[in-house]
């Protein structure tokens, strides 16, 4: 199990960009599916994104595709999330979270299993 620490959250503009961190302490992280998911006020936490062990594939909600990138770098025990064109509605709670399953239909994520490790979360607003 690894301990994860998220960085990079605040409070942007509408269509303004930010790079959210999320370092982990522990082994295993090179083995580990990394993801990202977020918590809007008076609604349920929802899969953002996510990128397998080796980095070779990653898997988005519909609703980010084309502006957010997920990354990693396993060297320094560290995966990224690269938000553009930021809006409104992408304000929330953002948490790392390591080691699921995915279950893929149609290269769509149709559903997540249970993250082994969460992060703290870390605050992201959009203002209009």
């Amino acid at each position: 199990q690894v301990q994860l620490v998220e960085s990079g959250g605040g409070l942007v503009q509408a269509g303004g960009s930010l790079r959210l961190s999320c370092t982990a302490s522990g082994r295993g992280f090179d083995r580990y599916t990394m993801g990202w998911f977020r918590q809007a006020p008076g609604k349920e936490r929802e899969f953002v994104a996510a990128i397998v062990s080796s980095g070779e594939s990653t898997y988005y909600v519909n609703s980010v595709k084309g502006r957010f990138t997920i990354s990693r770098d396993n060297a320094k025990n560290t995966v990224y999330l690269l938000m553009n064109s930021l809006k409104p509605e992408d304000t929330a709670l953002y948490y790392c979270a390591a080691d699921f399953s995915l279950t893929i239909s149609q290269a769509i994520v149709i559903r997540t299993g249970n993250p082994r490790s969460w992060g703290q979360g870390i605050q992201v607003t959009v203002s209009s």
